[in-house]
């Protein structure tokens, strides 16, 4: 569940620069438009995948509501997933190792 978390975050901050760069390219040069639709619309379905990942992750950590709004907007502001994701990480490994049995001892 993390894992599947931490994907996305980098796959939406990766690709919200990236359209960053098209519509700099489209609006600042003129050029690019059909390459600014077509990562628009990628970057919206994977950001989409990005709120239900990030929505399960927080609902199973039991993450306060104003926790995961910020979760949950960071993959709409550019480069922000990327100290969001590093943060949820950190804070929400212990709850994962946490959750994992012991080893048995043989």
């Amino acid at each position: 569940m993390l894992t599947r978390y931490r994907v996305m975050a980098y796959v939406t901050a990766v690709m919200l620069l990236i359209l960053c760069g098209c519509m700099v390219a489209k609006y600042g040069f003129g050029v690019g438009e059909d390459l600014t639709f077509a990562v628009s619309q990628a970057h919206g379905v994977l950001y989409i995948i990005y709120l239900i990942f990030a929505f399960d992750l927080g609902s199973k950590a039991k993450w306060p509501f104003g926790r995961l709004l910020w979760v949950l907007l960071s993959g709409t502001i550019p480069t922000a997933a990327f100290f969001v994701e590093r943060k949820v990480v950190r804070d929400t490994l212990p709850l994962v190792n946490g959750a994992r049995p012991a080893p048995a001892n043989a």
